[in-house]
């Protein structure tokens, strides 16, 4: 727990359920303070949108999240969110918040080939973020990279139960693997959040050769140490009566609440945007 009294409260946000990896991460790793998720129904997916829209979506509904739920801490699980808006949304909160960043360093740091592959959305892979992480870690290997909305899609839906479409899977693996040298991938970034959801899917199409990398571990440490917590052994059960937050939508997003249920986020709120 904090060093101060009061349990602390974490707000994890994303466009959809992806950024439930990165709270399935904090529940491994024993985080026992008050856990809120927060979902963009509104606008998802992120991945498709312009970069001047998210760019003004993005801190307005983080600034009504926060005023709303008021926690002591705010994770953008989201990579297109972080690329693009991580830095704004410091500037506009009084509240440490920790994003979410393609794991190229650790990816790099694994790779025995020399070739990496980074899976995302289009949205992550044209940030100057994304090109300053490979340059800075990954310069001496051969990158090689495929942006998917349809990976998004089917993780949205794995996730809620239904069957996997592995043949469009593997279309966007193949974007992947098809590429100059992408035979020699060895180890692949899963640069979205919603991407673990089907990591058993994706590592069959890969092959159990190739290491699939994702950021959630580091980003529960990082929320754990802000909060003077340290990671420990947990059975990963969701604490229930916990919020789920979404933004208004004409279509009632039932699909993410039955998953968001199944993390314990049995209380449904509408967040509105001036």
């Amino acid at each position: 727990m904090s060093t101060d009294m009061k349990t602390p409260h974490c707000l994890v946000f994303d466009s959809g359920m992806g950024g439930l990896t990165i709270v399935r991460s904090l529940q491994k790793m024993g985080f026992e303070g008050r856990l809120s998720y927060a979902a963009d129904t509104g606008f998802f997916p992120y991945g498709d949108k312009s970069d001047a829209d998210l760019t003004r979506r993005i801190p307005k509904f983080a600034s009504a999240l926060i005023e709303h739920a008021r926690p002591d801490i705010f994770v953008i699980a989201c990579n297109t969110a972080s690329t693009l808006a991580l830095s704004i949304v410091r500037e506009i909160v009084d509240i440490p918040v920790v994003g979410t960043v393609p794991a190229i360093k650790p990816a790099a740091n694994a790779s025995g080939t020399g070739v990496i592959g980074v899976l995302a959305t289009p949205g992550t892979l044209r940030r100057a973020y994304t090109d300053a992480l490979v340059h800075e870690f990954a310069r001496h290997l051969t990158v090689r990279t495929h942006g998917s909305v349809i990976l998004v899609e089917q993780a949205e839906e794995v996730a809620a139960g239904e069957m996997p479409d592995m043949m469009k899977m593997r279309k966007e693996v193949e974007a992947l693997t098809s590429q100059p040298d992408g035979d020699k991938i060895d180890t692949v970034v899963l640069a979205c959040t919603h991407f673990p959801l089907i990591r058993n899917e994706l590592q069959s199409l890969f092959g159990k050769n190739v290491l699939l990398i994702d950021s959630g571990d580091a980003i529960a440490r990082r929320t754990l140490s802000l909060l003077n917590e340290r990671p420990k052994q947990a059975a990963n059960t969701p604490l229930p009566g916990q919020t789920l937050y979404l933004s208004p939508t004409e279509r009632k997003p039932e699909r993410l609440i039955k998953v968001a249920q199944a993390y314990g986020f049995e209380t449904v709120e509408t967040v509105e945007l001036d």
